[in-house]
């Protein structure tokens, strides 16, 4: 006979979702059973940022000592031990590790499966020998790579963020299908450690972004030896003695042919399903993701669905947004709305690209021409040329009567600057609040304050505001 576990709240997926429920919930002493068959830690400790961002951070060191001259520091051109390179990738993770373990949250109280989980009814999960009837289930399933249906690909070896961790020879050439933020993150981060380096993008190439400032990025990508084929789809792959060949055609209909020592795909997401016996439990979902309502209840009012198997934005920080929400809702029955607009991302190229609130395009639709955009270049900032990192631009969109209505940025930092401007977002801020706030100098945050400042570049000019002056300078 199966054990039966009664846990308040059973949560299905050790990811930044799943673990961050799990975290708040024993926290105030609930009873709290966590379910994971794979990695603790999810995609993002074991696959995704943590091991990015740890190569990109390598990469940017090589680069640094390639422009050093520029500072007058005199150094020879740096010479890269990919092995070396992969053992401070797991380094990083190993330190991170211990946060994100099973003895950790057992230390919390959780009870920690690790097991497959499945769904046998609309209040019933089965996981190995032992069945879990929980008053509510978070589903944090998280996703997988997206590997598209092209003829040939089935029969070579590729690469997905799941395995490009492991490789200890840097490729001599490496082919990357998708031109999104994962893609061209990983572009540059090879192309600076040594690797000849074509991306093949269908579409735009950061497509999510704005145009301007996405073009200022892909330049830069481009000046630095990284091949972009934008528009470009990919039609077949095949073996040869080097590698791989991809086959792609242009929006022309011209053909190209590339010949790569190794291929990644990263063509984005699909939602990890699969086996969780969703229609036992009456949960509706297709392939984008468990259908959720704006509170994140599936179809089935005991269970929720967040982070990456939820679909929408597919970002470690969504996933810690929505575990909160989902908090408040259990545990104090306080109604949760979830909202893109105050959603922030950041793709982590030198320059980095960040987004949050409405683009430009959506303003204008929104508020016609009741909008304003304010702009301020890294080349008019102190610090930027302080630190030769002029490249860039921050643009802030004002709605009616100044309100703070998204933000876009390119250049150094711009995930930094970014969490003032989500800050500000999120509390419904004006530009008068961002023009009034001091910031310290010299850093890259004054362009904040900049940008802001312009909103108020016709004052002067305004024949009521010169006579309101002309009236006060008559008392003294």
């Amino acid at each position: 006979m199966a054990k039966l576990l009664t846990p308040d709240i059973c949560v299905i997926g050790a990811g930044s979702a799943g673990l961050s429920v799990a975290a708040a919930a024993a926290a105030f002493g609930v009873d709290v059973v966590l379910i994971e068959k794979g990695m603790m830690g999810g995609d993002c400790l074991n696959y995704g940022c943590v091991p990015s961002k740890a190569l990109l951070a390598a990469a940017k060191s090589a680069a640094a000592t390639r422009h050093a001259a520029d500072f007058g520091v005199k150094v020879s051109q740096p010479s890269v031990d990919f092995a070396n390179t992969n053992d401070h990738v797991r380094r990083v993770i190993a330190a991170i590790e211990p946060h994100d373990s099973q003895e950790r949250f057992e230390g919390l109280g959780v009870t920690v499966l690790r097991t497959a989980a499945a769904f046998a009814g609309p209040d019933t999960l089965v996981a190995g020998d032992i069945e879990i009837k929980a008053r509510r289930f978070v589903i944090a399933t998280g996703s997988s790579a997206l590997v598209p249906p092209i003829p040939g690909l089935d029969q070579v070896p590729y690469l997905t963020n799941e395995s490009l961790f492991d490789l200890r020879d840097l490729p001599e050439h490496l082919a990357i299908i998708g031109g999104g933020p994962i893609g061209l993150e990983m572009a540059q981060a090879h192309r600076r450690l040594g690797s000849k380096v074509t991306v093949f993008e269908a579409q735009k190439a950061l497509g999510k972004d704005d145009p301007d400032l996405a073009a200022v990025v892909l330049d830069r990508l481009r000046a630095e030896g990284v091949e972009i084929l934008e528009e470009t789809g990919v039609e077949a792959i095949a073996r040869s003695e080097a590698g791989v060949i991809v086959t792609a055609r242009t929006k022309e209909g011209a053909e190209i042919r590339t010949e790569a020592s190794q291929l990644l795909v990263a063509t984005g997401r699909a939602p990890n399903v699969d086996g969780l016996g969703l229609e036992a439990a009456g949960i509706a979902f297709t392939r984008k993701g468990i259908d959720v309502d704006k509170g994140l209840r599936t179809s089935n009012r005991k269970i929720y669905a967040i982070g990456d198997v939820a679909g929408g934005l597919q970002f470690t920080h969504v996933a810690g947004y929505q575990a909160g929400l989902v908090i408040r809702s259990i545990l104090f029955r306080m109604p949760v709305t979830m909202s893109n607009e105050i959603v922030p991302w950041v793709t982590y190229t030198s320059p980095e690209l960040g987004h949050i609130g409405l683009s430009e395009t959506e303003a204008r639709a929104r508020h016609g021409d009741g909008i304003k955009v304010l702009t301020a270049d890294y080349a008019g900032n102190d610090r930027a040329q302080a630190e030769g990192k002029t490249l860039g631009r921050l643009k802030l969109i004002a709605g009616p009567r100044g309100r703070l209505l998204g933000a876009d940025i390119a250049g150094d930092q711009a995930g930094e600057i970014l969490n003032l401007l989500s800050l500000a977002l999120s509390k419904n801020m004006t530009m008068k609040d961002l023009a009034g706030f001091i910031a310290p100098y010299p850093t890259l945050g004054e362009l904040v304050r900049r940008a802001a400042i312009s909103y108020y570049a016709e004052a002067p000019k305004n024949v009521w505001v010169r006579r309101v002056i002309a009236i006060l300078r008559k008392f003294g």
